[in-house]
């Protein structure tokens, strides 16, 4: 089961107080304060694991505590480190806080092994050791363990993927992700077939590969969270492509021109952003005329390209279904994929500026 988004509570452990002890043995007059300190309590730390592509461990266990410090003992003995908690997310997971009945973006994980300290442990209490001076020799003084943090959390998983397939409900994208990849989601003649997100990975001559997103298909008012748009949506930010598939067959009962607009207009109008700034609106992209195998309509096609080359936008003609046309419009994807790495490295090696002297 895929799950993108869930809401936790994590609790780090509290620090262990201070002992209240005297040093008392045998011929051992004024023996003195050795009470020792507290332990501290244990992290919470999130931690970004590859081989995750669900928050689905999530959904039943929503408490998460970690240990508390031990308490501190005679004979300056300090207690124990509580232990600390790890808990693996996917690779993209981005962490909210809540605060003031609103949540805060905190982190990011978008690398493997990516770890994130999200709720620190209390620190343990000082004994009466800690207290004594010259002219406070037997201090009854102790100080109890800090309570660790707690947190409302919502963990919200955007699939990271270079190429994200876009269109209208039942316009072919998990039957080109299935041709192209190794993908094998589920395929059906009705909208709204695919229910969650599906990620395959595209191979090409010469050691090339790229990962392809598979989104559910999206309607007007997308954006405003018509039909989970906004969630959907959200799965595009990280991706460097975007391959519009527009259904030309006269199966759909719309206009191939149409369904561009409309599309096009939702991601103009979603607000998200990825990590560089880039809107969804601002990132390459490819149509895909697909189902010309059913095409009855020549004319249908021919009106989609017209309208796409008074904006330079490329098209291709293709038929998930069939396999024609496949291997041109993934070249094409690769050229633009490539593209998107070396302009993402080229801004990666740029040094900061050098500090202005005052």
């Amino acid at each position: 089961m895929f799950v993108d988004e869930v809401e936790i509570h994590v609790v780090a452990g509290h620090g262990g107080r201070g002992a209240l002890s005297f040093r008392r043995e045998k011929f051992v007059p004024r023996g003195g304060p050795n009470g020792g300190d507290g332990g501290p309590g244990g992290s919470v730390y999130l931690v970004a694991n590859a081989n995750l592509n669900t928050l689905l461990n999530f959904r039943f266990q929503k408490l998460f505590e970690a240990e508390r410090g031990a308490h501190g003992e005679g004979s300056n003995r300090t207690g124990r480190t509580g232990s600390d908690i790890e808990l693996a997310v996917p690779v993209g997971t981005t962490v909210y806080e809540r605060r003031d009945d609103q949540y805060v973006q905190v982190a990011d994980l978008t690398e493997e092994g990516h770890r994130v300290l999200i709720a620190k442990g209390g620190l343990g209490g000082h004994g009466n050791a800690s207290y004594a001076t010259s002219t406070n020799r037997a201090p009854r003084r102790t100080q109890p363990g800090l309570p660790g943090e707690e947190k409302d959390l919502r963990l919200h998983l955007k699939l990271l993927a270079d190429v994200g397939l876009v269109g209208f409900p039942n316009a072919g994208k998990s039957t080109l992700i299935s041709r192209i990849s190794a993908a094998r989601p589920k395929i059906a003649d009705y909208p709204f077939t695919t229910l969650v997100p599906n990620l395959g990975v595209v191979g090409l001559s010469g050691d090339r590969t790229f990962v392809v997103a598979d989104v559910p298909g999206l309607i007007e008012g997308a954006h405003q969270g018509q039909g989970l748009g906004t969630r959907f949506l959200s799965h595009l930010e990280r991706t460097k492509v975007l391959v519009h598939l527009v259904d030309v067959s006269s199966g759909s009962g719309r206009e191939p021109v149409d369904d561009f607009e409309i599309i096009t207009r939702e991601l103009q109008l979603f607000p998200g952003r990825d990590v560089s700034g880039e809107r969804l609106a601002e990132k390459p992209v490819i149509v895909a005329a697909n189902k010309i195998d059913a095409l009855d309509e020549p004319e249908r096609l021919e009106r989609l390209r017209q309208h796409l080359q008074e904006r330079g936008i490329p098209l291709y003609a293709v038929s998930a279904a069939a396999g024609d046309g496949l291997t041109p419009l993934i070249e094409a994807v690769w050229r633009e994929v490539a593209a998107a790495r070396e302009r993402t490295s080229a801004a990666a090696q740029i040094p900061d500026a050098d500090p202005v002297a005052e």
